[in-house]
């Protein structure tokens, strides 16, 4: 079955994954594979500066390359500090901060740790380390791409970039840096006397010199291995292309000692796009591909985040960013501090992913639906799979089967359990075979859509809303209109802001009776809403967003938390057991399906009709594509869920920010697939199913991670368990002290 995660891969990835024997990877010090520097005394040498060759005057740039390799000879007096909150006025950088981003893929254009390093921001950086200096330089030679450090510093580099709209007793939006420059022990300790604040400046553990072995096409590391026939090496067996299926294969796929084979129920993301316009335009749904099924998961028709709550940068989530870009993706979400991909770029990182992975050998069916697996005493040996035919011959990349449907058996040495939350089937199917589950705790809710330019205005103020530039016409003109009315000359800024987005969370909602969680989630700041069904008679939707962000509306889920012991689950339980949360997801799903009236119209409501219990007798405009219907919203859940919902939309996000709670806001039913409902047991350490050997629960479907990173990164974990087990001298250090990723509300 190769249901995928929800917050795919995408929106999805990786460049070779790595040979686990013979990676070394950068610590945190060093946060891209080809690490580039600023007038830095790091730098390796590059041309041979001799004196004896010294026979006239050298140009200013070319001294500046002399002084780095001078200075090479001394590393061990140098060290790394992680500067926090260097913040820069938007006026201040211009438009350089959307100029800089333009076609980030092309190799001529510097990485952003080298181009976010700007005269403004090192003028703030310099006046936070108290290095005085009458001027900086913008540039040598006319390299934009060059900024000229002072003596004091040998070398500074952009770790993260991010936008501070919290307007604080009336303070203007501002960019803010984290930025680690590295400098001699003396001028750190004697001249500028820096010490250790944690979140403020930290003095950063000493880097290793590890060598970046990664070929120049980042396909495979180095291995002696790969010599291995293909017959000799071990099969493991994935269920699910999303992130999770697809970074363990690849990792497993690039050691050179197994052969994965992935199984995904769906179509390749060329023919899924297909399936997907059906959908929409025809209202004709394809259960095996459509928003949440097909290769790259439900991610890929997503927004693409990447941000995660398992550390930025730690080891494994670097490794994954790393690789991202080494598969076509921006560069800039190295540095960005809410990364994200965008449906756009995840489809071409996808088609990349996959030719990779068959080039090392890795097989990748799709349209094959895994309904049966094989455990004999206690171990699984492999799988039984309904194949469809293919509905792309002319496309060599997709399932070679009959022209009637089929059923094949896999068999393999292990078999890794990837597939996303949606896959609800393989859940039944688990249980069926013994496999132990437990009901774990998730959310359900809607979807809220304001216009774009009022959340601009919420989270910018008046005076800043209107530096949102998108470069799509249409909304940036909207953007301006919306703000023309109250703006004069003298309020005009230079600066240029990216679209504005939203967080908003409270664990205080009064249900009645007690307290519970609400939350907005996976936010699409010039996104849409579309539909995430996989059956007919059920509605589901989910926000997605292209890597511009430039549509006219913002949309996020807004969610309430369901525990697993939760009363609202007491009859479900009686009936269906661990599986209770699922069969409540699908009774919501048919509520909301009756309430639009039938052909995936969404039930809609005003947000404000909503919080008053009644149906809006007019509605305004809405992304979703598939129409909309005004309907009682607030009878769709049972009372407790309505109750807290409607209380931290009063008394909570309307007074974090002011303007939410309107009636242009839209209410869409309903979204009930933030997490999966149920886990599938695992030992902590062997990471296999508790009571069956070889086989390895891994991602958001089996409950052990919220989005594309967890997922990718669990997915490694996985990846390595398995050469722990099977080959263990391979296993990789990497992962010596990351635990399972786990996801719960």
């Amino acid at each position: 079955m190769a249901a995928t995660s929800r917050h795919l891969l995408l929106h999805a990835c990786i460049i070779p994954l790595f040979v686990v024997h013979t990676f070394h990877f950068h610590s945190t010090v060093s946060f891209s594979r080809h690490p580039t520097y600023i007038n830095s005394a790091l730098k390796p040498n590059e041309d041979d500066t001799s004196s004896s060759r010294v026979t006239k005057p050298k140009p200013k740039r070319h001294r500046l390359q002399q002084r780095r390799e001078i200075t090479t000879k001394n590393r061990t007096d140098l060290e790394t500090w992680r500067i926090f909150g260097i913040d820069v006025d938007p006026d201040a950088l211009g438009t350089s901060v959307t100029t800089r981003n333009v076609a980030e893929t092309d190799n001529s254009i510097p990485s952003p740790d080298r181009s976010y390093l700007t005269p403004p921001v090192l003028a703030s950086l310099l006046s936070r380390l108290r290095i005085k200096s009458d001027t900086v330089a913008s540039s040598i030679n006319d390299d934009e791409s060059i900024i000229a450090l002072p003596p004091q510093l040998k070398d500074a580099r952009v770790v993260r970039r991010s936008i501070d709209a919290r307007r604080r007793r009336g303070a203007p939006p501002k960019y803010s840096y984290v930025i680690d420059v590295t400098l001699s022990k003396e001028v750190a300790s004697l001249q500028l006397k820096l010490s250790h604040q944690p979140g403020r400046m930290e003095r950063l553990a000493i880097q290793n010199d590890g060598i970046n072995t990664t070929t120049k096409e980042g396909i495979l590391l180095p291995n002696t291995n790969h010599g291995i026939e293909s017959n000799t090496k071990q099969k493991i067996i994935i269920v699910g292309a999303g992130p999770a299926g697809l970074f363990c294969a690849l990792s497993l796929a690039s050691s050179g000692l197994f052969t994965p084979i992935v199984l995904e129920r769906g179509k390749p993301v060329e023919a899924r796009g297909k399936s997907i316009g059906a959908l929409i335009h025809r209202r004709s749904i394809d259960p095996e591909s459509n928003f949440s099924f097909g290769e790259g998961g439900a991610g890929t028709w997503s927004d693409g985040k990447l941000t995660t709550r398992i550390g930025r940068n730690s080891g494994p989530v670097r490794f994954v960013l790393e690789t991202l870009v080494k598969y076509g993706a921006p560069n800039k979400i190295l540095v960005e501090g809410s990364p994200h991909l965008g449906t756009d770029n995840l489809v071409r990182l996808l088609r990349n992913m996959r030719a990779d992975l068959r080039s090392m050998g890795g097989e990748i069916h799709f349209g094959t639906r895994v309904n049966k697996f094989h455990i004999e005493g206690g171990t699984i040996t492999g799988v039984d799979a309904i194949c469809t035919p293919s509905q792309e011959r002319s496309n060599p990349i997709c399932l070679d089967v009959d022209d009637e449907e089929m059923t094949k058996s896999f068999r393999g040495d292990a078999v890794v359990l990837a597939t996303g939350h949606s896959a609800r089937d393989v859940y039944y199917e688990l249980h069926k075979s013994g496999v132990e589950l437990e009901a774990k705790g998730f959310a359900v809710g809607f979807r809220v859509e304001h216009p774009q330019c009022l959340i601009n205005e919420i989270q910018y103020g008046k005076d800043w809303g209107d530096r949102v530039v998108t470069k799509r016409s249409s909304t940036d003109a909207a953007n301006t209109e919306h703000f023309s009315k109250d703006a004069t000359d003298s309020e005009r800024h230079s600066g240029v802001l990216p679209v504005a987005a939203y967080r908003l969370a409270t664990n205080e909602a009064n249900d009645g009776n007690s307290t519970r969680g609400v939350y907005s989630f996976c936010q699409c700041p010039g996104g849409q809403i579309v539909p995430s069904s996989t059956e007919e008679g059920e509605l589901c939707i989910n926000g997605m967003s292209f890597s511009n962000r430039d549509s006219l509306w913002a949309n996020s889920a807004l969610v309430v938390t369901v525990s697993p012991d939760d009363a609202i689950l007491d009859s479900y339980r009686l009936l269906h057991g661990s599986l209770a949360g699922l069969e409540f997801q699908r009774d919501m799903e048919r509520k909301a399906y009756e309430l639009g009236g039938g052909g995936m119209r969404a039930p809609v409501q005003r947000l404000t009709d909503f919080v008053n219990r009644k149906r809006s007798e007019t509605i305004p405009t809405s992304s979703y594509r598939l129409g909309v219907t005004s309907a009682d919203c607030h009878d769709i859940y049972p009372e407790p869920l309505y109750n807290a919902l409607a209380h931290a939309l009063v008394y909570r996000f309307e007074k974090n920010m002011p303007g939410f709670l309107c009636d242009e806001a839209l209410l869409h039913g309903v979204e009930t697939r933030t997490s999966s409902p149920v886990r599938v047991l695992r030992d902590g350490g062997t990471l296999q199913a508790i009571g069956v050997d070889n086989l390895f629960p891994s991602g958001e479907g089996a409950g052990f991670a919220g989005g594309i990173v967890s997922a990718a990164v669990d997915g490694l974990l996985v990846a390595n368990a398995i050469m722990t087990k099977f080959v263990p001298l391979h296993s990789n250090t990497l992962f010596k002290d990351v635990g399972a990723v786990t996801f719960d509300y």
